[in-house]
């Protein structure tokens, strides 16, 4: 079985969005009527899933994705904690509705709603509606709600840990993604995706975060963002400041993905990552679109690159499929029960 643990439901029908754009708009003028969630059917549901992140699956060999609302879309920097808290339950709702449409192929992965100076209470709220009455499997977590702007404190705070504790009560994972950049030096998806895949992993390993929560479990995607390809400047900093080996203090309790869109790439982040930290994903349809010129496979059709990285048959495995089922256990428990 081939488990895509990263794809965005970047496809919503455009009334989804237009409800997003009245609520900005009363922000902005009070005197505007509240809106609504949008009125949308399960046909135009089906159709905007079928035609794009389900047909691409299928013609890539790919079994199950999950899915999460678009990360771009979640928009943390608007600063109105009640519209957080309408527009993320409307984001996971519109995503639990695919999951119930579609539920061979998808499960749910929800946005919080978070706020540049808010707290972690909403978020706390959310997740547990989600995981508990909705079957979510996993979380979204933006370590900067501010956009770019890197306002909050690290991961490794104490403001964050009522949102550990119910991770860990709950048993999931939290993907750590941030949203659209409000800096204009940092491209969303070029930098700032990236900056904060490699500004998180640093903050952990500066902290001991996992010794308190033992059970907490993060994914970095993007490959991990500049973590793979200089894995020996970590462990030099970690040597001289002190601190234990980055592969045995954070391991136990990080995973990368694989959504790298070339091969030398996954090449490198296959060598340097144990495979037991290696989760298969491609987040399509997301950031890059297309196909490289040079080969003609698509960017993001990351099993052809991991297929072709050189795994021995039983590390592949567990890349596309075994490690996935560990780090995400109601992920495992859902498949086991539909008999997979």
């Amino acid at each position: 079985m081939i488990i895509d643990i990263h794809g965005h439901y970047t496809t919503a029908p455009p009334a989804h969005q237009a409800y997003r754009d009245a609520q900005l708009a009363r922000l902005e003028d009070p005197s505007l009527p509240a809106p609504a969630p949008a009125a949308i059917s399960d046909d135009a549901i089906r159709e905007s899933v079928e035609h794009n992140q389900l047909k691409v699956l299928r013609e890539r060999g790919g079994d199950f994705m999950l899915f999460s609302p678009k990360a771009s879309g979640m928009e943390h920097h608007v600063a109105d904690p009640a519209a957080a808290r309408d527009w993320a339950r409307a984001c996971n709702d519109l995503v639990a509705r695919v999951v119930s449409l579609f539920p061979e192929h998808f499960a749910a992965v929800c946005q919080l709603p978070q706020t540049p100076a808010g707290g972690v209470d909403d978020a706390v709220a959310e997740l547990r509606r989600c995981v508990t009455g909705a079957g979510f499997v996993g979380c979204n977590l933006n370590p900067d709600p501010s956009g770019g702007h890197w306002t909050s404190p690290p991961l490794t705070d104490p403001s964050w840990y009522p949102l550990y504790e119910a991770l860990c009560e709950l048993d999931v994972p939290a993907m750590i993604h941030v949203s659209s950049s409000c800096n204009p030096a940092a491209h969303t998806l070029g930098a700032h995706y990236l900056n904060a895949d490699t500004s998180v992993f640093m903050q952990l390993l500066q902290g001991d975060l996992f010794t308190r929560f033992p059970g907490l479990r993060f994914v970095i995607p993007h490959g991990g963002g500049a973590v793979p390809y200089h894995w020996g400047r970590y462990r030099g900093l970690a040597m001289r400041m002190g601190l234990p080996d980055p592969a045995e203090a954070l391991l136990g309790n990080v995973w990368f993905d694989t959504c790298v869109y070339h091969q030398d790439g996954i090449d490198l982040l296959t060598r340097v990552v144990p495979v037991a930290n290696l989760l298969f994903a491609s987040e399509m349809l997301g950031a890059v679109r297309g196909a490289d010129p040079a080969t003609g496979v698509a960017w993001d059709d990351t099993k052809k690159y991991v297929c072709a990285a050189g795994l021995a048959a039983d590390d592949l495995r567990q890349v596309l499929e075994g490690n996935a089922r560990r780090v995400y256990p109601r992920l495992d428990a859902l498949l086991t029960a539909q008999g997979r």
